[in-house]
């Protein structure tokens, strides 16, 4: 199976540092194929702009939407983005790699998705959710909380973490056709021992062994 990992975390000894590093070689031991976009090595610029297009439609005003759609008929988006593109559009399996912050994405990664998941070539007309570009990919979470797991349930102090994953897991993975695997969440991990995280670690290397079997959740719509 083709995999691309997508990692950002400032820190390089952080927990889902571990999680990007275990996913990664162990995926490659159980025989499959991975790449990586690791942003926060990259220096990648999460910024939208025309730095994301070597064409221009109209240089008067800018549309983001409209230059995506020339750009797509025109092989015009920039070698930085068209390489994201080129693993996204490989990969059988996406998984994201992140701490939530902020109830979402990190700024870098919600960034990449703004610029790498263009109109025209990654969506638009009826190619979208069960219809999308990707049909036939899986996406899958992995992720970490800074709160304890008892405060992310229905009713509990954060809310449920289903639907606080929602608007990732319906407004951009399925928008674009992805079927959804389970999240993998870790919560807390400051807040747990050596051995706890060395535990977790494990069991997320003996998931991710058996993944090409796991079969798709429902994640809800709004």
């Amino acid at each position: 199976m083709k995999v691309f990992l997508v990692y950002w975390h400032p820190e390089p000894q952080s927990f889902n540092a571990a999680m990007f590093h275990t996913a990664c070689e162990m995926l490659a031991v159980a025989g499959h194929e991975v790449k990586t976009s690791d942003l926060h090595d990259m220096h990648f610029d999460p910024v939208s702009g025309r730095n994301n297009f070597t064409s221009v439609k109209d240089p008067d005003y800018l549309k983001l939407q409209l230059e995506e759609m020339h750009a797509t008929g025109m092989n015009g988006f920039s070698a930085e983005i068209e390489a994201e593109r080129e693993k996204l559009e490989w990969c059988e399996l996406m998984i994201w790699q992140f701490p939530l912050w902020w109830f979402g994405l990190p700024a870098v990664l919600k960034g990449w998705v703004d610029r790498v998941f263009a109109m025209g070539r990654v969506y638009g007309g009826d190619r979208i959710y069960e219809t999308g570009v990707f049909r036939g990919k899986r996406a899958l979470l992995s992720l970490t909380t800074g709160g304890p797991e008892e405060a992310y349930r229905k009713g509990a102090f954060n809310g449920d973490i289903a639907a606080i994953l929602r608007p990732i897991h319906r407004g951009m993975l399925q928008f674009v056709g992805f079927d959804i695997l389970a999240p993998q969440i870790v919560y807390g991990p400051i807040r747990l021992t050596d051995e706890q995280r060395k535990q977790h670690l494990a069991s997320y290397a003996r998931r991710l062994h058996e993944i090409a079997r796991e079969s798709p959740i429902d994640v809800g719509t709004y």
